[in-house]
């Protein structure tokens, strides 16, 4: 869920606010190359490209964790990377990254390593984000917080029969010793700038 509050953080030479429907947004630095730049038109064509994934995924964890822990295990590790596949084409791609992963695959991409950073250090105010990238091309980030069902695989105190098959599935697993409320990653999409979107001033 992304918490929805608005925030407006203090001013900074490199950052404006584009406020825009229900989003606040702030730029920051990026990786090299890439220019720190949001835009109220593209973080809400983000919003709409990452909520069939986030619906679709939140109804199989549900489903999955009805059957029991070794499904929702099953649902993180296969189901989600198909349905963020079902859903990217080859100018749209969407998933999930953390500071604390599980499955390697999800490492985070250059410009996402920023915004995890600013999430983490103030999760409270954590809001969506665009960034522009390279090649006329945007990113966009939501936040995600741990649910309490999230806890029997990701929390303090796991199940000892939970514990081990994740131990088997993922030998270097960081994600864990979450509590409820805590900053867990970013949902993400990548995509084309629109034409109709302004570009940065």
């Amino acid at each position: 869920m992304v918490r929805s509050q608005a925030w407006y953080p203090p001013a900074a030479s490199m950052k404006r606010i584009f406020a825009a429907s229900a989003l606040v947004l702030i730029s920051l630095p990026v990786a090299a190359g890439e220019e720190a730049w949001n835009d109220a038109g593209a973080a809400a064509h983000g919003a709409s490209i990452l909520r069939p994934f986030k619906r679709d995924l939140q109804a199989a964890l549900r489903q999955g964790l009805s059957e029991g822990s070794e499904q929702a295990i099953r649902v993180c590790r296969l189901e989600a990377t198909r349905i963020a596949s079902a859903l990217s084409t080859d100018d749209v791609r969407v998933g999930r990254t953390s500071h604390k992963l599980r499955n390697p695959r999800n490492a985070p991409k250059p410009w996402m390593a920023p915004l995890l950073s600013e999430y983490r250090g103030n999760p409270k105010q954590a809001q969506p984000q665009a960034v522009a990238l390279e090649n006329g091309r945007i990113g966009y980030a939501e936040p995600i917080f741990v649910q309490p069902p999230c806890l029997t695989c990701h929390g303090e105190d796991i199940p000892p029969p939970v514990r081990e098959r994740l131990a088997e599935l993922y030998p270097e697993d960081r994600a864990t010793g979450f509590r409820s409320g805590d900053f867990r990653g970013m949902f993400w999409a990548e995509f084309p700038k629109p034409a109709e979107f302004p570009g940065p001033e």
